[in-house]
C-alpha cells in the first residue's frame, strides 16, 4: 500500500469522528445557557474528537473491522457525554 492510499485509508477512518464530533459541539451551542463558563469551541470540538477516535479504535480492535453500528452508537454515546460534561463539569 503507498502513502497515497493509506492517507486516504486513515483519512476515511476519522472521518466519521469528525462529522460527529462537530455536529455534538455545534448542537451544544444552542442549549448553552452560560457561554462563559464553557470551554472554547475549539477545545469542545478537539476533546470530543479525540475521544471518538479513540472509540473507533477500540471498535476496530474489538471486533477486527470497522464500520459496525455498535461503534458508531457507543461513539455518538460518548461524544455526547463528554460534550455534556465539559458544559456541565468545567472548573475555568
Amino acid at each position: 500500500m503507498g502513502p497515497l492510499a493509506l492517507l486516504n485509508h486513515v483519512l476515511n477512518f476519522v472521518a466519521p469522528a469528525l462529522f460527529v464530533a462537530l455536529g455534538v459541539t455545534l448542537a451544544a451551542r444552542s442549549f448553552i445557557r452560560k457561554k462563559s463558563a464553557a470551554p472554547a469551541l475549539s477545545r469542545q470540538l478537539a476533546v470530543n474528537f479525540a475521544a471518538a477516535v479513540l472509540l473507533l479504535a477500540l471498535g476496530l480492535w474489538w471486533f477486527g473491522h470497522d464500520g459496525k453500528i455498535a461503534t458508531y452508537a457507543g461513539m455518538s454515546l460518548l461524544c455526547a457525554s463528554s460534550q455534556w460534561f465539559m458544559l456541565r463539569g468545567w472548573k475555568a
